[in-house]
């Protein structure tokens, strides 16, 4: 009597545990696949159409970072060859993949960014005056009393 108390307990309490049992495994598995979309291949896939629609964007007379840290402007753009001058040495012109190239940056990005630089700059140099002055007047006052 007893025992067929508790085997009716437990298989009314086993429903949800004896649904995990059974398909546990497989919830887990196809839960592992994706993750694994989610933090590996999903960020790839994005990183290769970024890659593609820079090379797709990119122009004679754009500067580029190549991947071992050179800077250079596009001279040429072939299928897959891209020939780019160095330095201010015409004669410097080397061909080379497309896929060395990391970065690509317009001339007219590059006015941008040498203008916020040099505001950046002008306001740095503007607080440290201030922070001179401030650190005067301190000064001043110390002598004072």
């Amino acid at each position: 009597m007893f025992n067929g108390i508790l085997l009716e307990a437990t298989a009314e309490a086993s429903g949800l545990a004896g649904f995990l049992g059974k398909y546990g495994m497989i919830i887990m598995i196809i839960g592992l696949f994706v993750l694994m979309y989610f933090f590996m291949i999903r960020p790839s896939n994005k990183e290769k159409q970024r890659q593609s629609a820079m090379m797709n964007s990119m122009e004679v007379g754009d500067t580029v970072l190549t991947s071992s840290g050179f800077y250079g402007v596009v001279i040429d753009i072939g299928e897959e060859v891209v020939i780019v001058e160095f330095g201010s040495n015409k004669n410097c012109r080397i061909p080379m993949q497309k896929s060395a190239i990391t970065s690509v940056e317009k001339p007219e990005d590059a006015e941008a960014n040498a203008k916020a630089a040099e505001e950046r700059r002008k306001e740095k140099e503007a607080k440290e005056e201030a922070k001179r002055k401030k650190k005067e007047e301190r000064e001043a006052r110390k002598g004072i009393k």
